[in-house]
């Protein structure tokens, strides 16, 4: 029998770290629902569970499989990804200053921006891969956080986390690693020196567009770590045990969809590429795309499926595009099994300075030949706004 650290990332994603129910010999993990837990004829508390606000053992088992599959010490899963956005800034002292990429998950963005208006942060903005413009904004001693999405979203544009690693270290700032768009089975931000790596697990990790979560992984050593589980009590923003227990049963999945997504994605991007109603695809998988070597540096087991196309023709065109599709699903977010079309400028706003001809595409696990099909029946319809 090899060791567990020799055993592959997807065995212990599908076995759920081998946990077989000792009650009843169940090879799915039960589900542990309740609010406190009696203590024992000591009065000591049974494997330190007090109150569900703090941990269950549901949640922990799924925070155990991520912490495997990030090569983390620990994870702290949340009932959102915002929740562990915000517990991140809650943590930091008073008056931070952070450094975030001028295009990132616009509701982060949008809570930063907020909390900088209120005097408690201060923040700078960086372009999105341009790693010369983040030194630029680091203030050696004053910058507590840089907080980097890769690939980002929107353009997809790929930040080399080693080196935005080695920037913050040297000014003596964390770096966290906003990797929802590339799951721990393909990119594992701690591997390449960054100290949290964060994923709204609602996406890729839960991949069925029925729950929400979010979790942050790191090691142990991470100075503001304990800090971030105790906002997580305070706030009583811990993932619930129902919930815990359907990221367990598709994180059991997370390997073969995200390589079909990937399969997808790949195939899909390279049958638009040159099509005649596409000004570009933006897509990491693509050798044209500007991040194309550091992703493959980066992402070792395929590039997702996000990616956003930019379509010929009459700004209206994109958003008339988003209505014909039949097949694509017109709804905001990402990394379920389903294939869903986004007309970004529509969702994020005219202030976002996303282009009105964009169009953000969640590629699932679909047959390629009919997303193609219902892609290409789409440009049809809309060929008068050519």
């Amino acid at each position: 029998m090899k060791q567990k650290n020799s055993i592959a990332q997807e065995t212990h994603a599908a076995q759920a770290l081998r946990h077989i129910d000792k009650t009843t010999g169940s090879v799915v993990p039960p589900m542990l629902a309740t609010s406190t837990f009696a203590r024992d004829e000591n009065y000591d508390l049974r494997e330190g569970y007090i109150y569900s606000r703090y941990a269950g053992p549901t949640t922990t088992h799924a925070e155990d499989i991520i912490a495997t599959l990030e090569s983390a010490d620990e994870s702290l899963l949340f009932n959102s990804g915002m929740s562990a956005s915000v517990a991140v800034v809650e943590a930091l002292p008073s008056q931070s200053h952070v450094v975030a990429q001028s295009m990132m998950y616009h509701v982060g963005l949008q809570w930063l921006e907020r909390q900088a208006a209120r005097s408690v942060i201060s923040l700078d903005h960086f372009p999105a891969g341009d790693l010369n413009a983040l030194a630029a904004q680091i203030k050696p001693g004053k910058t507590n956080l840089i907080w980097i999405e890769t690939p980002a979203n929107g353009d997809w544009s790929v930040t080399d986390i080693a080196i935005a690693a080695e920037l913050a270290h040297a000014a003596g700032a964390i770096l966290m690693v906003d990797s929802t768009a590339a799951p721990p089975c393909t990119q594992q931000p701690l591997t390449h020196g960054a100290d949290i790596s964060f994923h709204s697990a609602t996406k890729y990790m839960g991949g069925h567009s029925d729950f929400t979560a979010g979790v942050l992984s790191a090691r142990k050593d991470l100075k503001l770590w304990d800090e971030i589980r105790s906002v997580r009590g305070f706030q009583g923003t811990i993932l619930p045990a129902f919930e815990a227990w359907l990221l367990i049963r598709s994180l059991r999945t997370l390997h073969v969809r995200f390589a079909q997504t990937s399969n997808n994605a790949m195939a899909f991007a390279n049958h638009f590429a040159n099509h005649k109603d596409v000004q570009t695809i933006l897509y990491p998988g693509l050798l044209n795309h500007p991040g194309h070597k550091i992703a493959k540096k980066q992402m070792q087991n395929g590039f997702g499926g996000m990616m956003s196309i930019l379509i010929n023709g009459a700004d209206i065109r994109a958003l008339e595009m988003a209505k014909q599709a039949e097949l694509f699903i017109p709804a905001t977010s990402l990394g379920g099994v389903e294939s869903l079309i986004e007309h970004r400028r529509t969702v994020a706003g005219p202030d976002s300075g996303i282009p009105e001809n964009l169009l953000r595409l969640s590629i699932g696990i679909e047959h390629i030949d009919d997303l193609i099909a219902d892609f290409e029946q789409a440009f049809m319809a809309t060929a008068g706004h050519a």
